[in-house]
């Protein structure tokens, strides 16, 4: 799978995105304007010691990053009023999830051109303005893995492996 982030701008919640993407083994993609440097501290805060474990690209604007595409790609594009529930969306090994700004979302006329692959994830309340950009790709992208069975999920312990419980004595 692919993440890829349009212009973020709030370093915490691209180190957040970098850390999930480094435990399911997402590749991640930065577009340029970034709202921070690189080296801030937050975003290395944020993602921890993940930052050697994510294998990313950071790209100059958007033209730049879908030139390079391959020919099959499948985008999916999330913001409010999507005509699709994010659930509803048919994900496949390879495809890539698309996230605005924090503060602007994705472009308008990126979502009119791809219609049919903007997505929603549904709010409840009308006083909530938005959910946290990191929540949003981490919904995302495990209901992508879960569709394509947790493909790669590292094997689980053993019971017999497990200390015994506590007898309370």
């Amino acid at each position: 799978m692919n993440v890829v982030l349009l212009e973020p701008e709030i370093p915490p919640n691209t180190g957040n995105v970098a850390r999930l993407c480094a435990a399911t083994r997402t590749t991640l993609h930065l577009i340029e304007p970034l709202g921070f440097r690189l080296d801030d501290t937050q975003l290395k805060r944020a993602g921890m010691d993940y930052w050697e474990h994510v294998e990313w690209q950071r790209w100059p604007n958007w033209t730049a990053f879908q030139s390079a595409l391959p020919d099959k790609a499948r985008l999916w594009f999330v913001e409010s009023g999507g005509l699709l529930l994010y659930t509803e969306a048919k994900f496949a090994a390879g495809d890539y999830l698309v996230f605005g700004r924090e503060t602007a979302g994705l472009p308008h006329q990126l979502l009119q051109t791809h219609s049919e692959r903007w997505l929603r994830i549904p709010m409840f309340n009308p006083a909530a303005r938005s959910l946290n950009l990191s929540n949003c790709v981490a919904l995302v992208l495990f209901e992508a893995l879960r569709q394509q069975g947790f493909n790669g999920e590292l094997a689980l312990p053993s019971p017999a492996s497990f200390p015994p419980p506590a007898t309370g004595k």
